[in-house]
């Protein structure tokens, strides 16, 4: 048998982790994700829609809901008081961080740190973007990307010198700024509108059921599998030889 007849039995056995079915259903690889996805009746506040189907336990559900997040060693309150409707939002996005198992076709690998995949670019519906900016007008931070270069003290984060806290417009001129920028791209805004079926929204009515799980199948495409599988990329480079 030749070599590319292996190749080509090689290619034909490629597990399903690489074919698309792996980016369905799923928990990413990060800490505190549980390894997939099951039922949690017990799940806290902002994280109740997910309780049918979550990523995150019932522990995690309730340090999210913390003023200083044991999930992130980290507090929403940084610049003073948050207003209840801004906070709201927060809780909702970290809920849908932690317990979406619809992200999958937007999980990439982030090497050996401490969770080993991330979400990026996933894309957040056009109002709940307007919504979130518009109920955090009026609260304050003090950086437009929270995910590093804090100052720490005490083993807490603060605000490093030379940052001001002001109000978020001040550091978020847009809701696309907001959306995109808070958590170094997690997120982007799309222009599409809730339901759509082309965007994510970070929080839903419980009783009218998880409108993210459609999304994430029309995403799910082969082209997307691929890229999570690089070593197949190579494949189309290897045809010209076969011939």
């Amino acid at each position: 048998m030749g070599w590319w007849w292996r190749l080509l039995l090689g290619l034909w056995a490629v597990p399903p982790t690489c074919t698309g079915r792996e980016l369905l259903n799923v928990c990413m690889n990060a800490k505190p994700h549980k390894p997939e996805p099951s039922p949690e009746a017990e799940l806290y506040e902002e994280c109740i829609p997910w309780k049918d189907n979550a990523c995150c336990t019932a522990s995690t559900s309730w340090e999210a809901h913390l003023d200083v997040s044991l999930l992130y060693n980290f507090s929403l309150v940084h610049c003073g008081l948050m207003m209840p409707d801004c906070q709201r939002h927060f809780l909702q996005a970290i809920c849908f961080y932690q317990c979406s198992p619809n992200l999958g076709p937007w999980i990439q690998k982030v090497g050996p740190h401490w969770q080993a995949e991330r979400v990026l670019d996933a894309p957040l519906c056009l109002e709940d973007c307007e919504r979130w900016w518009a109920d955090c007008r009026t609260s304050h931070t003090c950086k437009s990307d929270w995910l590093g270069s804090w100052a720490w003290s005490r083993g807490k984060p603060r605000c490093p010198e030379r940052a001001p806290c002001r109000p978020f417009p001040h550091y978020f001129p847009t809701p696309a700024d907001l959306c995109e920028r808070i958590w170094s791209g997690s997120f982007r805004a799309s222009p599409e509108r809730r339901g759509s079926g082309r965007c994510l929204q970070k929080w839903f009515e419980p009783a009218r059921g998880n409108p993210n799980a459609e999304v994430a199948r029309r995403f799910a495409s082969p082209a997307r599998s691929w890229a999570r599988c690089p070593g197949l990329l190579a494949f189309p480079l290897l045809l010209p030889l076969l011939s």
